[in-house]
């Protein structure tokens, strides 16, 4: 009779995953928050138009770095403590930018804030993608991208709130730090229940602690099948591997393929336009909504519907599979901007113009708003993962603080906005998710329920290339030596 004792132990999982989650959730409120600061802190600080734009936009560019950093402390550290780091790190910047006495104080302590945002973004995806079981990748990966846009949501509310309870003068005095000090909840929240979950087994193993990561993967499914996964993990760190992982990563046409999933997937998480909405949704409604008022409830309704998107696709991605989800995705979102693009063109009355918003923000976070992360987290190879991850976020960061900084320019174009009545970026980003459905199309396999160590095949089937080694070792420099 075949035997039914429960395979995982899916609460310990999700609550591992949930604590590692926490670098989304801390990401998301962070790189939102300064939305409500932004005009008092101006004001407190006299800046000019220069000086207000980048202290918003200089996170984007940070993170970059931290993007860079991340894969060598993850492989030297480990993934447990990197997110002790970056939670640290979070913590340092709210306390210096709640306090800052000039600007330049206030700009130090948010780069530790972009640096951090650098680090969350390629150390959580890749903690949940290893601790989580393949049948289940999908659901807890999507975590990340649930808090993220979770702590979007309660920054919008956080920021209505502080400013509805303040005079102006006081929201100029004081307001604005009261706004970046309620991060250090979540900032403390996250750096007590780090020390309660495990290190990555597959990094352990990497690492040569069989023993830590065979308990792990006890205590995430009963002893049997645990070590038949341990089995099959080690039987993939084989000495070679063992001296790959210490060897340069060098592209070749078993890594380019990878690189041109993640780096076009990364971009075309960027390229239809969500961080506009999220960073921008303001100005690009106060083209058809009658107030400021009405345009700030919009936005963070806008943030609501991502969210509940984004809980959608956390139970199906795992049925109904990464890459059905990801063409769903890109082609109703190009369907829905190319409707919202109407509605501003021939100024549609009431919210007809936001309806087609409303939808594409549920169909983005049911698809390119969580699965991108999962993907990204399950695509690469143990030994490259970290490298190759950093890579993709680096061009989705680069592709994002492109779009913000052009977004305002053609919203603002004279001769764009007689033309097409404000309506021109979401023609722009419909035009950009259409290709976006054409290239998963061609390039992505399904990576559903597939155990990690055997995507890299499916990939390169995709791209008709042989398996050959993903990095070149040097083994006649070794035999040499022996």
């Amino acid at each position: 009779m075949e035997n039914r004792q429960k395979r995982y132990n899916m609460l310990y999982v999700m609550l591992c995953c949930t604590v590692a989650a926490f670098g989304g959730l801390l990401m998301g409120y962070d790189s939102s928050i300064i939305s409500g600061a932004i005009e008092p802190l101006s004001d407190y600080f006299q800046l000019t138009p220069a000086e207000t734009g980048w202290a918003v936009s200089n996170i984007l560019l940070d993170s970059l770095v931290g993007c860079f950093i991340a894969p060598k402390l993850s492989d030297k550290l480990g993934l447990k403590k990197s997110l002790a780091i970056t939670a640290l790190l979070f913590t340092a910047s709210v306390i210096g930018t709640a306090i800052a006495h000039n600007f330049t104080v206030f700009v130090l302590f948010r780069i530790l804030g972009g640096l951090a945002i650098g680090l969350a973004s390629v150390i959580s995806p890749i903690y949940l993608a290893e601790l989580s079981p393949s049948k289940y990748r999908g659901r807890t990966s999507a975590l990340y991208a649930a808090c993220c846009v979770g702590g979007q949501s309660v920054v919008l509310l956080t920021n209505y709130f502080i400013n509805k309870s303040m005079l102006p003068e006081a929201m100029v005095e004081m307001g604005w730090r009261y706004i970046l000090a309620t991060a250090l909840i979540p900032c403390a929240l996250f750096i007590f229940c780090i020390a309660f979950i495990p290190e990555s087994p597959r990094w352990n193993l990497l690492k040569g602690r069989d023993k830590e990561a065979l308990d792990t993967l006890s205590k995430i499914s009963n002893r049997t099948h645990a070590e038949t996964v341990y089995q099959e993990i080690k039987s993939s760190f084989t000495q070679e591997a063992a001296l790959r992982s210490k060897a340069k990563f060098s592209l070749n046409k078993t890594t380019l393929p990878l690189l041109v999933i993640g780096i076009g997937l990364a971009v075309g998480n960027q390229i239809s336009g969500i961080n506009v909405i999220q960073y921008f949704g303001p100005s690009l409604l106060k083209n058809v909504s009658s107030s400021v008022d009405s345009a700030l409830l919009q936005t963070f309704w806008l943030s609501v519907c991502q969210f509940i998107g984004v809980l959608i696709g956390m139970s199906v991605s795992d049925k109904f599979g990464r890459r059905k989800l990801l063409l769903l995705g890109a082609l109703t979102s190009s369907l829905f901007l190319a409707y919202s693009f109407i509605a501003f063109y021939y100024h549609l009355p009431g919210l007809l113009p936001v309806v087609g918003l409303f939808a594409y923000m549920v169909f983005f976070g049911i698809s390119w708003g969580q699965v991108v992360w999962t993907v990204l987290g399950e695509l690469f190879p143990t030994e490259i993962r970290s490298i190759c991850v950093g890579i993709s976020i680096c061009a989705m960061s680069l592709a994002n603080f492109i779009i913000s900084t052009t977004f305002p320019i053609m919203n603002n174009n004279l001769l764009l906005v007689e033309m097409f009545h404000g309506g021109f970026p979401l023609l722009l980003f419909a035009i950009f998710s259409l290709g976006m459905y054409f290239f998963t199309f061609r390039y992505l396999p399904e990576t559903a329920g597939v155990p990690l160590e055997k995507i890299h095949a499916l990939v390169l089937e995709k791209f008709n290339v042989e398996a050959e080694p993903v990095v070149h070792v040097v083994e006649q420099r070794e035999q040499a030596k022996g």
